[in-house]
């Protein structure tokens, strides 16, 4: 298997199985004499981990981080940072029914025919799982990236959405509530509709919004290695989503050239932000934002139609522990891979001039 890796200088290359003995990872890269804050890691962890609140997968599993290598009197040798992350409370028996019957829109089917051999057990290596390790190496590239800001948040589950920018919203209120969104009524009113979901057995998609802020110009090449185009691969990579915007997005095309451009001050900061902070692909040092936007989890707890692996059509239902909805725990993970791209990115560029 191919793809396992994520970075230029700064690299993520992770390995293991949803059901398997452990989850872990080897970040290599990362500057010798960087001071590791594990209390941090940590926290990053726990805003990942299952089981957390009412409103997603009930799986226990504590999420604690060994670290075996890269890491000596609290701080980066230089070498790689070999991690792993223990699994502990599989249970494999609630997936024996979809052994050999594949669940519509997951990667069971895709898997199968592309590898002749899958692992089924909460979706082996395509399991969501998997983003642990993205969260682990995200926290120290945060750490890397001592004056860049980045936070996410929830701004829309199924038709709720927030109407409010990024400067409008509080993001103190992110952690305050289970679904991470920034506001505190639309919170209520999206816990809601996420446990009605899960009464119905179905299951809702959802938006994340991230600000990157404090961010020094120049970061991001011009031609192939946009930094836009990297944070575009990075969210799309992450499991369940369907869609990139940043800056103005797709709302962009309702608009004039007269109206869209973003006009200078006098120090190099711009009147408006429709560009996103990035221009020709490089930083321009205002805010960096985007929406990343989350599909349904395809495993419902409802009756449907489907095939197994003979090609014969029949009936199945979801069992198991499963998320209604995806993005309150996605969040630590839209803010890791911004902080891995980040983190390279800031790397690269401390080699592109005299």
């Amino acid at each position: 298997m191919a793809g396992n890796s994520f970075g230029t200088i700064f690299k993520l290359t992770t390995f293991g199985e949803s059901h398997g003995e452990a989850i872990g990872g080897i970040i290599d890269g990362c500057p010798a004499g960087l001071e590791i804050d594990h209390k941090a890691i940590e926290t990053e962890m726990q805003r990942r981990k299952p089981g957390q609140s009412s409103i997603v997968t009930q799986r226990k599993e504590p999420d604690t981080v060994t670290f075996l290598s890269g890491i000596f009197e609290g701080k980066t040798t230089g070498t790689p940072i070999g991690f792993i992350i223990k699994n502990t409370n599989q249970k494999s028996k609630d997936y024996s029914h979809i052994k050999d019957t594949y669940r519509p829109s997951h990667a069971d089917y895709t898997y199968d025919k592309k590898y002749g051999n899958r692992d089924y057990r909460g979706g082996g290596r395509s399991s969501a799982r998997e983003t642990a390790c993205r969260v682990v190496a995200g926290a120290i590239a945060k750490q890397l990236l001592k004056e860049v800001k980045i936070t996410a948040y929830v701004s829309a589950v199924g038709e709720l959405a927030l109407k409010k920018t990024f400067s409008e919203v509080d993001f103190s209120e992110i952690e305050n509530n289970p679904v991470r969104c920034a506001d505190a009524t639309m919170a209520s009113k999206m816990e809601a509709y996420i446990k009605d979901i899960r009464k119905q057995g179905d299951t809702v998609g959802g938006q994340i919004t991230c600000v990157i802020e404090n961010v020094p110009v120049g970061l991001g090449e011009p031609v192939f290695e946009k930094l836009h185009a990297q944070l575009g691969k990075a969210m799309l990579s992450i499991n369940a989503v369907k869609g990139f915007e940043y800056g103005s997005g797709f709302n962009g095309i309702k608009m004039k050239g007269s109206d869209h451009n973003d006009l200078f001050n006098k120090d190099g900061s711009t009147k408006t932000n429709y560009s996103g902070g990035i221009q020709g692909g490089i930083t321009n040092g205002v805010p960096i934002y985007f929406n990343v936007a989350f599909k349904p989890v395809a495993t419902i707890m409802q009756k449907q139609e489907t095939i197994n692996a003979k090609g014969n059509q029949v009936e199945m239902q979801g069992k198991g522990r499963h998320d209604p909805c995806v993005v309150p725990r996605a969040v630590p993970i839209v803010e890791a891979m911004a902080a891995l791209v980040m983190a390279d990115y800031w790397l690269l560029n401390k080699v592109s001039k005299l």
